[in-house]
Parts: C-alpha cells; structure tokens; sequence
C-alpha cells in the first residue's frame, strides 16, 4: 500500500502539469485537506515562492484563449475562476488586437460576407457568443473581407 501523499506533494504535482488559479488549486486539494489551516498555508507559502501566481495564469489563459474569443467572455471566465478585476483589466487585449481576432474569427467560420439581414444577424449572434461586444461584432461583419483586414 502507497503512503498517501502530503497536500504539498498533490500542489506540485498539479502545478507542474500546467498553471492554474489560487481557487482552481484551493478545489482541487480541498477534499485532501484535514485542516483548512492547513491548505491555506500551503496555498500562502506556493504563492509567497511565486509557484502559483494569479497573475501568470491570467496572462497564460487570455493569451490561449484571445484568439478566438472577445473580452467579455474572457472577464466572465476568469472571473469565474477567482481572478480580481484589476489583473483581468490589465491582461486583456487592446481593442484593434480585439478587432483582429473578431475578424479572423468570422473570416474563419464564414467564408463570404452576409447576404442578407437574416445572415448578418446569424453572424452577429455568433461573434456575441464568443465574447464580442457588439460594436466589435458589427465592425467585423461590416469589415471583415475588406482587403486591407485578410492579411492579419
């Protein structure tokens, strides 16, 4: 029979797989936690050491996840997720680089401007879903397959 490992042992081993936030890894080892004083002087001493940091996983997490969705939807992810505002604010996209993606996005998904009111509408819908806002969503329909956009 193995010996159980310690709550700093499972820290590791999660944190070596891949960043994740003070509340992502305050889950994952909660049901191992005898103590909650415990975990929390695990989860003080990872990030005094900067082994977890709030801040690497936010800049990691908007740069994989900006190409394909919009500012608002990366706020309510990691918000979700425990990450304090001021260190979303500060991560996000500027709005020409927002513009970029939300018109390589629809370039992507439809090949040909809106036909009509029915199809722009279903195109709009679809870059709101992704996190959009609808300023954004409608510059990217309206200007998305101009020439000067195709080469970003």
């Amino acid at each position: 029979m193995r010996p159980t490992k310690s709550l700093r042992a499972r820290a590791l081993d999660i944190l070596s797989r891949r960043e994740v936030s003070r509340q992502q890894l305050y889950r994952k080892l909660a049901p191992y936690a005898e103590d909650p004083d415990e975990l929390e002087a695990v989860l003080a001493e990872f990030a005094r050491r900067n082994w977890q940091s709030d801040e690497r996983y936010t800049e990691a997490y908007i740069h994989s996840k900006s190409q394909k969705h919009g500012t608002q939807r990366l706020k309510q992810a990691l918000a979700a997720q425990g990450i304090d505002d001021s260190l979303i604010h500060e991560h996000l996209p500027d709005a020409p680089t927002e513009q970029a993606h939300a018109n390589q996005v629809l370039r992507k998904k439809y090949p040909a401007p809106p036909a009509d009111y029915a199809e722009k509408q279903k195109q709009l819908r679809f870059l709101v879903y992704r996190g959009f806002d609808l300023d954004t969503a409608n510059h990217a329909v309206k200007h998305a397959w101009d020439d000067g956009d195709a080469d970003e």
